[in-house]
């Protein structure tokens, strides 16, 4: 099936957040507080996929403050922190709002992903991605993580539907 036939199944549009909306690289202060920046690009990109009727899921191993209020800011409802068994998570997310895997676009760029990445209907990953060798996946970014990357992963779903 061609990446332009896939993204016209896709109703719901996941995430991960580090290597994909920031940089991958984490800030601490000699307390021990740290900090992330993340991309307005990708902020915008909630709003444009929602407005084209997407729903939105971040899924991250990163059990992070930051991201949740960031989640927050931008209305995302389906945040998933600290995650471990993302695809368990995942077919749970599809069992109970109805979704197939195959209606499912993901984006991530590390070994945690994998298994989400082999499974939906619409896989990403930056450019930045450290895996790029180890998995082919149906879109790579121009942009790196933290460069916007989710948002270009967006505007190509966008693109075919």
């Amino acid at each position: 099936m061609s990446i332009k036939e896939k993204a016209k199944k896709i109703k719901l549009i996941g995430t991960d957040i580090d290597g994909v909306w920031t940089d991958g690289t984490m800030y601490y202060s000699p307390e021990g507080d740290f900090m992330k920046a993340f991309s307005t690009y990708d902020g915008m990109a909630v709003q444009i996929a929602k407005e084209h009727g997407f729903d939105i899921l971040i899924m991250t191993g990163e059990n992070s403050e930051m991201v949740k209020r960031r989640a927050e800011k931008l209305k995302i409802e389906k945040v998933y922190l600290g995650e471990k068994e993302k695809l368990k998570r995942l077919k749970y997310i599809c069992s109970r709002f109805e979704y197939s895997l195959d209606e499912i676009a993901y984006i991530g760029d590390d070994i945690n992903d994998l298994e989400v990445l082999n499974e939906v209907g619409l896989s990403g990953m930056p450019s930045s991605s450290p895996i790029l060798n180890e998995f082919s996946p149906d879109i790579i970014t121009k942009k790196g993580g933290g460069e916007g990357a989710f948002r270009e992963f967006v505007n190509y779903i966008i693109k075919f539907k």
